[in-house]
């Protein structure tokens, strides 16, 4: 019987005497555990987006990798390297996207931007807009200026038309043939080493 008694009342202690206010108590754990678990998932989210894009048409946010702080003067070894990703601050966060990039037989860099009026980060470039350019996982700080003199534009869609022929193919980067005329809607920016400090 005294055993009993003890069973009841160890019952008695966890139950509430009022059943609404364990019912709002559970309601409560339960909106705590949704919480944590929604900012768990856009914690990981965001990091794997970040690790893994721009991926496609998929804009990226910060390129990660190792940052290379000596300015270059010379970019030719650009055109060795298929795929380029630029980040630019856009006012609203860091945007980043795939793209390609050419220098000039005197190294000079450029990034495409072909149907530009159509591309969001092209309309966000001011003039010594500071960027980061990522070639095979390297960072390199750089400063973008967009070009509109007739002469420079030809010169890097000259460059752009050569890569191309080594690195062009599919979709989303056709190989143009090798007497490509410039089309209007095409952007191209230049872009130095951004002064270090």
């Amino acid at each position: 019987m005294e055993y009993a008694g003890r069973v009841g009342r160890s019952e008695r202690v966890g139950m509430s005497k009022d059943p609404g206010t364990a019912r709002r108590f559970s309601a409560t754990k339960i909106l705590i555990g949704a919480a944590l678990i929604l900012i768990i998932v856009a914690v990981a989210g965001v990091a794997v987006w970040t690790a893994a894009c721009p991926c496609n048409g998929v804009p990226g946010f910060v390129l990660l990798g190792p940052v290379h702080t000596e300015p270059v003067t010379d970019w030719k070894f650009v055109n060795d390297v298929p795929l380029c990703q630029i980040q630019i601050n856009t006012g609203l966060g860091p945007h980043s996207v795939n793209l390609n990039c050419m220098a000039t037989p005197d190294g000079q860099l450029y990034l495409s931007c072909s149907v530009a009026n159509r591309k969001y980060w092209c309309s966000q470039v001011r003039p010594n807009h500071p960027g980061r350019l990522r070639l095979n996982g390297t960072v390199y700080p750089v400063v973008l200026n967009r070009v509109i003199d007739p002469a420079t534009l030809e010169a890097a869609w000259d460059a752009r038309v050569k890569k191309l022929q080594i690195y062009g193919g599919g979709v989303n980067n056709p190989k143009p043939a090798p007497d490509a005329k410039r089309p209007d809607s095409w952007w191209t920016f230049h872009l130095t080493s951004a002064p270090s400090g």
